[in-house]
């Protein structure tokens, strides 16, 4: 199978350890009845040090918007799945997914989920997205329990919000989460931003995690070709991860980082 996930970390688990935790979703009608596999792959974005001196936004927000780029693997994938097994189905989902992303990785035996809800790899740690293919074909199963979290409070004491607690993130109070809302910004929010630096999203609970600290950097090549990690009010949005918020929304945080 390497030789269609190319450098990509994937794994199978079966698809009856999430069907009864599925997300309720549009994308969820295009599910097979009869799935029997998860196939999760990892796209790791971490692009190293160097890259980020002088971004403001998140990093996972500097390259091509990753739906664009992962949807685009995943298909390349599935295309070749189906040519290899011709009398089954292969069914991609990004992102907008019925499937518990995290859950069927971990299930696949490719990392854990740390304390701030983000799903953690060994190679890459969190600095990965997530893509699954799930099909009718039997695949066995390659999860084996696997520790790396090991809750030591890193991302806990480093939450600029403190909303990251023993039950995982408290959304309504995560910054990225809060720099993604339309509307005016409170001036405690304004705040936050201007002192993270950080115009979308937060990367401050995955900058302190251990198990970042040696993380390798991505095999996509189109990160790296595509990297912008200073955004300024005029920027283009078609094609950044920013886009579906809408122009306002970075223009407006922009201006609160400048303050």
């Amino acid at each position: 199978m390497n030789d269609i996930f190319g450098v990509l970390p994937y794994g199978f688990s079966d698809f009856d350890l999430i069907k009864d935790n599925l997300i309720d979703c549009r994308a969820k009608a295009r599910l097979l009845q009869n799935a029997r596999t998860v196939i999760s792959v990892l796209f790791p974005y971490y692009l190293g040090e160097d890259f980020y001196e002088a971004a403001n936004v998140s990093r996972y927000a500097v390259s091509e918007d990753y739906h664009i780029v992962t949807a685009e693997l995943l298909n390349a994938a599935a295309d070749k799945l189906r040519e290899r097994f011709p009398d089954n189905v292969f069914e991609v989902f990004v992102d907008n997914s019925p499937l518990p992303e995290v859950r069927c990785a971990v299930n696949a035996g490719l990392g854990c989920l740390g304390r701030n809800s983000l799903f953690i790899n060994k190679t890459y740690g969190s600095w990965v997205f997530l893509g699954e293919i799930v099909t009718d074909r039997h695949f066995p199963p390659t999860g084996t329990k696997t520790a790396l979290c090991s809750g030591c409070d890193a991302c806990v004491k480093a939450c600029p919000m403190g909303a990251i607690t023993e039950h995982g993130i408290d959304r309504e109070n995560c910054l990225s989460f809060l720099s993604q809302k339309k509307g005016d910004l409170p001036e405690k929010i304004r705040e936050k931003m201007k002192e993270t630096g950080c115009a979308w999203g937060c990367d401050i609970c995955q900058k302190v995690c251990p198990h970042n600290a040696g993380a390798a950097v991505t095999p996509i090549r189109r990160f790296f070709e595509t990297a912008a990690p200073h955004v300024s009010e005029d920027v283009d949005v078609e094609g950044r991860a920013f886009a579906w918020r809408g122009k306002a929304v970075i223009e407006r945080n922009i201006r609160a980082i400048k303050e």
